[in-house]
């Protein structure tokens, strides 16, 4: 396992970086916003569950770890994580194990976690708000990204990034940059 701790505006674009120039490029690439789900919905998205371990689990679903086995998992706004389930990850980065919720047996996984925070996550672990020692399991290789007003020569391969994404999703044909305005052809 190697994980990170990405900051900044670009998170998602560099953890895919991390991945899709790596030796796992070919395997599964899985990210998720820690804070845009309720609690109890991440804890069954990271492990998945097995049947009846809820009211509504008429079947047995994989989380993300397990489709991400072999690949990258990117865990976005890390710092929201509830303490129980930071214990979770910690036992997955520790064991390269887990359990779905409501199984009984343990799942191998061998996954990249690169995480994200716009928190300080030292500050966090020093006021008691994130476990010392995941902290410190995450912090192997860490990213600091300072805010984009601080990186002015990274606005415009960005904002051409950007262009392509959405001319491609919209079938637009916004040309380049040049001089603060755009070229639409």
């Amino acid at each position: 396992l190697v994980s990170s701790e990405v900051r900044g505006p670009v998170q998602d674009l560099v953890a895919k970086a991390l991945h899709y120039t790596g030796a796992r490029a070919e395997r599964p690439f899985m990210a998720i916003n820690c804070a845009s789900l309720p609690e109890q919905l991440l804890e069954s998205e990271l492990f998945g569950y097995e049947r009846g371990a809820y009211t509504d689990a008429k079947g047995t679903k994989k989380g993300l770890f397990e489709l991400a086995d072999g690949g990258t998992i990117f865990l976005d706004e890390i710092a929201e994580m509830r303490f129980d389930l930071q214990a979770k990850l910690l036992r997955v980065i520790e064991e390269k194990s887990f359990r779905r919720i409501g199984g009984v047996k343990d799942i191998q996984v061998d996954v990249r976690i690169v995480t994200a925070s716009n928190k300080d996550l030292d500050a966090e672990r020093k006021a008691g708000r994130f476990r010392e020692d995941l902290f410190y399991r995450l912090k192997v290789v860490p990213i600091l990204l300072p805010p984009l007003r601080e990186r002015p020569e990274d606005i415009v391969p960005l904002a051409a990034y950007y262009i392509t994404v959405f001319n491609r999703e919209f079938a637009k044909q916004v040309g380049a940059m040049t001089g603060g305005k755009f070229q639409i052809s």
